[in-house]
């Protein structure tokens, strides 16, 4: 499918992404390389600026067919590199630790194939997804009228999977990964002086009893249906001033579950708690989540058709038993669309996801760029 040249280009370009990472939501310079790369490939047209620094190519057969969206991310992480390569990180404090430098290059090889090979159907649908990290992305991606008016009827993406056999391809039908949120309290009373507590209301007892009840709320056993992890992030109590009774506190916690059904009943466990909480303490009480991943919940199809296109190419094929715990912002586009989200392993020595040695493995750009173009033959009739 490549030529040795050409796989030596999408590793040179992969790697001058890794030097020069972008957060999510400053993915310009990323955005820039991207469609230059894209040019070259000559697609139906590109659109830029999608969802923010987001950008599509289609390649559009002209005739009447499946719209198939496949989709790579492009945002790193507020991590400082360890790893002392040629090409590590030159951004401080910023680096590529979960790999979309690969996945957006394995999306390029694809784009490179589809030059030479354009859809007999339908239209192929390649987006690079800016703010992937922050759980961003995908409902700004969603709500661009660039992209829904592309009406895409099938949705597919990947991610790299260190821990797991090299090209080996991992899936799962339903959810392959948790519905994640953070919670983010916010506790109100009056600050008083600390000789006299009583003439305020420290928010402290409140806080104590809620780090206490959270730990009631965790079901970390993942073959229940009714998984749950609830995890203290943070608290923010008063000030460093020892002469003042604390008047306010901030406390975050991620939630975790299976399912947005589990995840709906879980919220409104936490809402009803924390509401009778402040009436309790006299405290006012105010909330928001940040940070909200949706569960991929993978087509029964969908699956079937990766497993196919693996099969095709002789990778071996894993059937994840339980979801992963983390989550995947491409799980908004599962909830609208019928699709898949799998992975590919990347080593079992390969260092786990947003470590600061972690590294994408250039040997699963050809792997996953024919894995997605496998989906192409399916879908949009690629020769």
């Amino acid at each position: 499918m490549f030529e040795s040249q050409e796989i030596e280009e999408l590793i040179s370009f992969r790697k001058e992404l890794h030097t020069h990472p972008e957060l999510s939501g400053e993915e310009k310079e990323t955005a820039k390389k991207v469609i230059v790369f894209l040019e070259k490939c000559k697609p139906t047209k590109i659109i830029t600026s999608v969802g923010g620094y987001g950008v599509i190519a289609v390649f559009d057969s002209g005739k009447e067919g499946v719209n198939l969206m496949i989709r790579a991310d492009m945002d790193a992480l507020p991590i400082e590199e360890v790893n002392d390569f040629e090409y590590r990180s030159k951004t401080k404090g910023v680096s590529h630790k979960c790999g979309h430098d690969g996945h957006t290059t394995i999306l390029l090889g694809l784009a490179k194939h589809l030059s030479k090979n354009q859809p007999k159907k339908g239209k192929a649908i390649l987006l690079f997804q800016p703010a992937e990290e922050i759980g961003a992305g995908a409902a700004a991606v969603l709500d661009d009228e660039k992209f829904t008016s592309l009406k895409p009827d099938w949705v597919f993406g990947l991610h790299n999977l260190p821990g797991h056999p090299m090209h080996e391809v991992v899936v799962r039908k339903d959810s392959f990964t948790a519905s994640v949120t953070s919670i983010v309290i916010e506790f109100l009373g009056k600050t008083t002086h600390a000789a006299e507590p009583e003439h305020g209301v420290n928010p402290a007892m409140a806080v104590s009893e809620l780090i206490m009840e959270a730990s009631m709320w965790s079901n970390n056993l993942p073959d229940r249906e009714d998984f749950a992890v609830v995890t203290p992030i943070h608290i923010d109590l008063g000030d460093k001033a020892y002469g003042t009774s604390a008047g306010e506190a901030i406390v975050g916690f991620t939630i975790r579950s299976w399912s947005e059904s589990e995840m709906e009943k879980l919220q409104k466990k936490i809402e009803t708690y924390i509401l009778a909480l402040g009436k309790k303490h006299r405290l006012k009480v105010d909330f928001k989540y940040i940070q909200e991943f949706k569960a991929n919940e993978n087509n029964a199809d969908a699956v079937e058709s990766i497993v196919f296109a693996s099969e095709n190419l002789n990778l071996k094929v894993s059937e994840q038993k339980t979801p992963f715990k983390w989550g995947e912002d491409f799980g908004l586009f599962t909830q609208q669309y019928k699709g898949a989200f799998f992975g590919i392993g990347a080593g079992e020595e390969c260092p786990a996801l947003h470590n600061p040695d972690y590294d994408f493995p250039d040997e699963l750009i050809p792997t996953g760029s024919k894995l997605f173009y496998e989906l192409c033959k399916k879908y949009v009739a690629c020769p």
